[in-house]
């Protein structure tokens, strides 16, 4: 199974597909195999896939004609036989609306194309409370629609918080509690709405356009701290889909109150609001000394997780006054006292290398899964 979806065909079939769940499955494997930038031709596709010549023939023809796929050019030749055409993402026809609710200050969003590749940018900036509210979501969505050139194709929204389909059941960053993002501006629009939580939208871009494989750990720290999981390329959304709540594990007891309600979250400790407030006014060897102790909290935050998922990749996301080489190192050593065995791949805790697009980007990557699961 791949992150979009798709499966290979079974030669034993226990129950019985409908003729659309067959071509959804067979859209999402083909366009699994060519996003982001590969290509193949009709033939290829049979070959990986093991579909017939037909069924390839029927689902790329759909798809070049929907805005999906694009022709490219002939294959290299490969014998006598006529050389295949090649095929790739199209990224020319369609568009996709993509919001980053986590900015201080502002909302952030971007009209991209398949790749989540920004087009255009907009922002409108928050009031002093920094409150954010459905009619400034609704507003910059108008506002990125006068500057779509393509079909668009969905709307996405990352949030911090606990993501259940289009509602944020809770957000302690945004102070929001069962927030339905999705029903009202689906309506309003007419267009299919995905609500993703921001360390899985950042993760997406790690994923295909970064260093991430298919198992690793992503953790976000900006004004919080967040992460994601990522398992055989499936995202791991947990029973209640608050898998990734990390910035809520208690480290100490009795430490600062949360908003979450316990005391000594790791949020409370060695987020960025947090740690720029013990930064302020320090020496360089005090800044060490404080950015040493927070990558240490993260290691010991990761060490349960690490062990238990056997997991060997962790990226860390934020910016590098704070996620730097003191920071890293201290995270590293940590985990490798806490984890280290012989039956365990080594672990390596990197910095993720991801521009500032990263949560539009990945959640216009959402925004496509979903589509094309319909």
């Amino acid at each position: 199974m791949s992150l979009f979806g798709a499966a290979l065909p079974s030669r034993t079939r226990s129950t019985k597909s409908s003729p659309a769940d067959v071509r959804r499955n067979n859209r999402q494997l083909i366009f699994s195999l060519l996003f982001p930038t590969n290509q193949y031709s009709r033939a290829d596709l049979g070959r990986l896939t093991g579909l017939s010549r037909v069924a390839v023939s029927d689902v790329v023809g759909q798809m070049l004609d929907e805005g999906l796929l694009r022709e490219t050019g002939q294959a290299p030749s490969g014998g006598k036989g006529k050389r295949g055409t090649l095929l790739s993402i199209d990224i020319d026809r369609l568009n996709i609306i993509s919001l980053d609710l986590t900015q201080d200050h502002m909302l952030h969003g971007a009209v991209t194309n398949l790749l989540g590749q920004a087009l255009r940018h907009a922002e409108i900036t928050l009031g002093a409370d920094d409150r954010v509210s459905m009619e400034m979501i609704s507003e910059l969505i108008e506002k990125m629609m006068g500057m779509t050139e393509g079909t668009v194709i969905g709307i996405g929204i990352a949030s911090p918080g606990v993501v259940d389909g289009g509602v944020v059941k809770r957000s302690t960053w945004l102070d929001w509690h069962d927030m339905d993002l999705a029903t009202p501006l689906q309506e309003r629009y007419g267009i299919n709405v995905t609500v993703t939580n921001d360390a899985t939208a950042a993760m997406l871009t790690e994923r295909f356009f970064g260093q991430g494989d298919r198992n690793m750990i992503f953790i976000r720290i900006e004004s919080g701290i967040g992460s994601a999981v990522l398992i055989n390329d499936m995202p791991v959304k947990g029973e209640m889909h608050a898998a990734g709540e990390i910035g809520h594990i208690s480290i100490d007891l009795n430490g600062p109150q949360c908003p979450c309600g316990k005391r000594g979250c790791l949020e409370t400790t060695i987020s960025g609001s947090a740690l720029r407030k013990q930064l302020a006014g320090a020496s360089e060897n005090e800044r060490k000394n404080i950015l040493s102790t927070a990558g240490k909290h993260l290691g010991q935050a990761l060490s349960m997780p690490v062990g238990l998922l056997d997991m060997a990749d962790v990226c860390v996301y934020g910016q590098p006054d704070i996620i730097n080489t003191t920071f890293i190192d201290a995270a590293q050593a940590y985990l490798d006292a806490s984890t280290a065995s012989t039956f365990h791949k080594h672990t390596t805790i990197r910095r993720c290398e991801c521009g500032p697009d990263i949560t539009v980007q990945g959640e216009a990557i959402a925004v496509l899964v979903h589509y094309l699961s319909q």
